[in-house]
């Protein structure tokens, strides 16, 4: 099997800027901050032998054995993130770059110095115009999803084949597809009665199927991407799409368009927070695009958060990613499902401690289930 090497999100826009440092410099504003966390996970698995991207089997949650411990990133990376601002010529422009690394490796000797520059872009409007985007950033699909997860400050599941050398999941692949991080331009409405607009052209790219050969190429045409957002106070809805031509390289790969819809909301009122999201379509993937080839699939996120004090949030998150094809491209896999409970304490403006646990299941067509049990302890700071 090949090592999966899916980057999660970068989450840089999360980042308190109270808690980062601003400089002056001329004209320009330079706001330098970062995140650093580590969690303690273990993860048991058991059950059948289920194919594909399962992520509750030995050979993907637990890393190739029944049972095992890490101690690394949850499914933030630790980022080192650097943004400019200045206002010239009536325009609010931009520089950003983000620069992530990861926490655990399989060896105590050897260099940890890879590098991810997931962000690295400039950006230009005025609140008449809108904004324009130029550069690499995370994609518009599936961005409130995963921003919206509570996981994201945590581990959700800690696949272990992912954490070495990379982040743990979350609820990707077991609740929403990758939101992705392309060269791209993009396009930010104004809001008008609550509604504003995201679209952009997205630098095409390959399918990355993880556990088999590659089978499709880029065709000449962007990827596109574009979203409807309204927000009203503690309710906000969204509804988006994204297509891409792909072209058969290997034998029996026939070129096929990918698409896909998404919809969903989120709503806090006091200290109750919910947020459901779904996803549809042609070649969304289980991880990432057309890491499955041109199969139909869904993905369902539900979210539901209590804040029992101004400490202490609680949750409890389901998502359920699964495949409508049979096909040589799913290898068998028919679904994985992920519950997650998790606690977020904080314990200072910058650092906030976690305690989750949870369970991942995985089903194939054929009628088996693997299943892998997981915990994580741990935390993150922004700064």
């Amino acid at each position: 099997m090949k090592k999966i090497v899916l980057a999660a999100t970068a989450g840089a826009m999360l980042a308190p800027a109270a808690n980062a440092v601003e400089i002056k410099a001329g004209d320009w504003n330079v706001n330098v901050g970062g995140i650093v966390n580590a969690y303690y996970t273990y993860v048991s698995c058991s059950g059948d032998a289920v194919g594909g991207l399962a992520l509750a089997s030995e050979g993907i949650g637990c890393g190739g054995e029944d049972r095992r411990t890490t101690i690394g990133n949850g499914l933030l990376p630790n980022g080192l993130v650097t943004s400019a601002t200045t206002r010239q010529s009536g325009f609010d422009i931009k520089a950003h770059i983000g620069i992530y690394h990861a926490t655990a490796t399989d060896s105590a000797i050897a260099q940890n110095s890879e590098v991810d520059v997931r962000q690295a872009y400039f950006s230009f409007g005025s609140a008449d115009l809108g904004t324009f985007k130029l550069g690499r950033d995370n994609g518009i699909f599936g961005a409130n999803a995963i921003f919206g997860d509570m996981t994201l400050i945590g581990a959700g599941a800690p696949v272990q084949a992912t954490q070495r050398g990379r982040v743990s999941l979350g609820h990707i692949g077991a609740g929403y597809a990758y939101v992705g991080y392309y060269g791209q331009i993009a396009y930010s409405s104004p809001r008008l009665s609550g509604f504003n607009v995201d679209a952009g052209v997205f630098n095409p790219v390959a399918d990355s199927p993880i556990v088999s050969a590659a089978q499709y190429s880029t065709r000449s045409n962007p990827q596109v991407q574009a979203q409807l957002t309204y927000a009203d106070g503690p309710f906000k809805a969204w509804l988006g799409a994204k297509s891409q031509k792909f072209k058969g390289v290997a034998a029996g790969a026939k070129d096929f368009t990918m698409s896909g819809w998404e919809a969903g909301g989120s709503f806090q009122r006091g200290a109750f927070g919910l947020l459901a999201n779904y996803q549809g379509g042609k070649g969304l993937g289980v991880l990432s695009d057309a890491d499955q080839g041109n199969v139909r699939s869904k993905h369902w996120l539900l979210q539901g958060t209590f804040k029992a004090n101004e400490k202490l949030k609680l949750g409890l998150g389901y998502g359920i990613s699964k495949n409508d094809d049979n096909t040589a491209g799913t290898n068998g896999l028919k679904s994985n499902a992920n519950f997650t409970a998790g606690a977020y304490y904080a314990l200072t403006g910058a650092i906030t401690l976690v305690a989750e646990v949870g369970q991942t299941r995985s089903k194939s067509f054929a009628g088996g289930e693997a299943k892998m049990n997981g915990a994580a302890f741990g935390g993150i700071l922004f700064f």
